[in-house]
């Protein structure tokens, strides 16, 4: 027997292409490619014939969906229960999945301590091709004219009762007999060397799974595994005990327990194993397949334990895991070191959540036109949370070096930030958990976008007013999202228009600009607001700081600094080869293919970052806003002062190098149009950006 274990981790890479003009035709048009092979040595009848297709296999339902609308099924509605059963096995994995992936509920008794990945994410995206594969087997064997003739009668399969109650007990017994004996000694074949490097090191290389992570092999293991489970149904059909029930029960049934196997989290309770048992023979249990992928060469069998011990395969460390994981000591416990608190943006952003959507919250989010048709049922999701929940919640755990980490969420859209009447209800729900996080021994609390608003709570400050005795450090982040903006501007700029520009980063901006000697113009009606940052500039540098309230007179600048929305009347006033700089939530439509936008200040994570299997918002994948990553070096610094409220331009660079130093990078902006045929440098970092050169 094959033992190489350790090598299985380091078998699969993400391969992730940037592509600028569309996706890669899965459903979702991402720009992610699929995975690479992770089979060692990919074999015959490795992938699934309908690979190409991508997102458009499921066509491949659409024949069972026009006989049933047609009228044209036949005596047993076989094509209508076929799809039906499809339906129940998505709903079922979806179902899994949200409870696996949501800490409250399976977050105490986890199995293992390691954290999914995106290569994990994009290697599974295909685990339901069995559920077609499937769809179209039994539907063929259905059609056969016979499958055998007897003393001059031919027999079919076909004209099943609904339900032969009699047969499900066949079924069962089938199922542990032949199918469990013949699964677990295929099973022990596929981890011989050869067979485990073509084929079953796919399934492998996911060292802590997930519920559909069951259901991701290699085409021919589907046939193999298809060939061996078609047993119980043949059997019971062949003894007289077929229904559709049967059907049913076995797809369903097979599948619950294909995801008990692999979800990661205990839940069989304790004093079932202990009153009776023999029953640990007889049914395994999360942990029980888990020491499986960790350790490879035990627990080999599918679904009955007694297999393995039969076979000698059977780990002693099966019990001890068990009752480890069901009390919540296999994985221990701690508060973590850093939050980020963000929130919802457009109603539709509910499905972006990691436990909602595998495979579209590892995109980055951009509503597609069909997703507006689930707009009645994200709403609902939102009213749930809102009435169910009523609390902020954890989205995700993440890991960075020694640094435990997690993402917590405001049940709240972007456009509740809006409205005054629902200031109160919000900034309840912030202070409820920052409250909450300093009596775990959280030593940061990072305000993600709206949640530290200046309206709302003063950037944060607010919460540290009402709680003067905070442990933790609150921090808004912004130091390092003004630094990013910085970053950008190109060397040589000796005048900048800047929107938004008595806001919280727009005079940060302004402040470090003007101490460097560039003529910032600031749009704004309030004079007492400008006044007010004009007060904070040192008296040599005041002149630098001008103020106007004529969008007209950015005609005369090719340097933006955006921290509002502009229409598209307002964009056309910048000149040709105008520099979009912006800080302004959302993005700015871009309307001028003539200038540049830069992207929203974002930061690539460091390499030992761990377990970020989803994206944050539009972000692309390891990368964080800047306000997320200025939390994080806050807790890597473990500065002892709380980031809130106004920020102190003398911090910029330092919290820059700081990130810098812990390995943060910069997400670069797409290239600059080539305006007149002009070689204009993507970001500043060919020329080097104004700060940099004053630093």
């Amino acid at each position: 027997m094959w033992k190489g274990a350790d090598r299985v981790s380091n078998w699969v890479k993400a391969l992730r292409t940037p592509s600028k003009g569309g996706g890669s035709g899965t459903i979702f048009g991402s720009k992610y490619l699929p995975a690479q092979k992770a089979a060692v040595k990919p074999g015959f009848l490795y992938e699934f014939p309908w690979e190409p297709l991508g997102g458009a296999k499921y066509v491949l339902f659409l024949p069972f969906l026009y006989i049933v609308a047609a009228g044209l099924d036949d005596s047993d509605n076989w094509a209508f229960h076929m799809l039906c059963i499809v339906a129940l096995r998505y709903i079922q994995a979806q179902f899994w999945h949200f409870v696996s992936r949501n800490h409250a509920i399976s977050g105490k008794t986890r199995v293992q301590a390691r954290l999914v990945e995106f290569a994990q994410v994009d290697r599974e995206e295909n685990w339901d091709d069995y559920i077609i594969l499937q769809l179209y087997v039994a539907t063929a064997v259905h059609m056969l004219p016979f499958l055998y003739c007897y003393q001059g009668t031919c027999h079919s399969y076909r004209d099943f009762p609904l339900v032969h109650g009699k047969g499900l007990l066949q079924l069962l017994l089938i199922h542990a007999g032949p199918t469990e004996l013949i699964y677990y000694w295929l099973h022990r074949a596929l981890h011989g060397h050869a067979l485990y490097a073509k084929y079953h090191s796919h399934h492998h290389a996911s060292f802590v799974t997930e519920p559909i992570s069951g259901s991701a092999h290699p085409f021919m293991e589907h046939l193999l595994y298809t060939a061996n489970f078609a047993i119980p149904l043949l059997g019971t059909w062949a003894v007289g005990g077929a229904s559709i029930a049967m059907f049913y029960a076995y797809m369903l049934g097979f599948d619950l327990l294909n995801i008990i196997g692999h979800c990661n989290f205990e839940f069989f309770p304790v004093w079932l194993f202990k009153a009776l048992p023999f029953m640990k023979y007889l049914i395994y249990t999360p942990s029980f397949h888990s020491l499986h992928h960790s350790r490879v060469h035990t627990n080999f069998c599918l679904f009955m334990p007694i297999y393995d011990y039969l076979g000698g395969t059977l780990d002693p460390k099966s019990w001890d895991l068990y009752f480890n994981a069901a009390e919540g000591k296999a994985v221990p416990q701690r508060a973590p070191d850093a939050i980020f608190l963000g929130h919802g943006t457009e109603v539709l952003s509910v499905f972006h959540l990691p436990f909602l959507s595998r495979s579209f919250s590892a995109k980055p989010y951009k509503a597609q036109p069909w997703m507006y048709v689930l707009w009645p049922m994200a709403v609902q999701l939102l009213v749930a949370m809102r009435i169910f929940v009523g609390k902020v919640f954890v989205a995700d755990k993440h890991r960075l070096g020694k640094l435990e980490l997690q993402t917590w969420v405001t049940p709240a859209c972007a456009i509740e930030f809006f409205f005054k009447g629902q200031w109160s209800r919000i900034n309840s729900y912030i202070e409820d958990a920052i409250v909450k996080a300093d009596k775990q021994g959280v030593k940061v609390f990072g305000l993600g976008a709206l949640n530290k608003n200046e309206a709302l709570n003063g950037g944060g400050a607010l919460f540290v007013q009402k709680n003067p005795h905070l442990k933790m450090r609150v921090v808004h982040g912004n130091t390092l999202t003004a630094a990013a903006v910085l970053r950008k501007i190109p060397a040589d700029t000796k005048s900048v228009f800047i929107l938004g520009a008595t806001s919280k980063l727009g005079r940060a901006i302004s402040l470090y600009l003007a101490v460097r000697g560039v003529k910032c113009t600031l749009l704004t009606l309030s004079k007492e607001r400008f006044d007010k940052v004009v007060d904070d500039c040192p008296k040599q540098f005041k002149g630098n700081l001008v103020r106007t309230e004529k969008i007209s007179d950015g005609a005369s600048f090719d340097t933006w600094v955006v921290g509002r929305f502009l229409s598209n009347k307002e964009q056309e006033v910048a000149p040709r080869g105008t520099a979009f700089h912006q800080f302004v939530v959302p993005m700015l439509p871009e309307v001028r293919s003539d200038c540049f936008y830069s992207n929203m200040p974002a930061f690539k994570l460091p390499a030992e970052a761990q377990g970020f299997k989803s994206c944050e918002m539009t972000m692309g994948r390891s990368e964080v806003h800047a306000c997320h990553a200025g939390a994080l070096v806050h807790t890597l610094e473990g500065w002892d002062h709380h980031e809130v409220g106004p920020i102190d331009p003398e911090r910029i660079d330092l919290t820059w190098n700081a990130a810098r130093k812990h390995g943060f990078e910069l997400v670069a902006d797409e290239e600059w149009v080539q305006v007149n045929g002009g070689g204009m440098s993507p970001t500043a970092s060919s020329a080097g950006s104004l700060a940099e050169h004053n630093n």
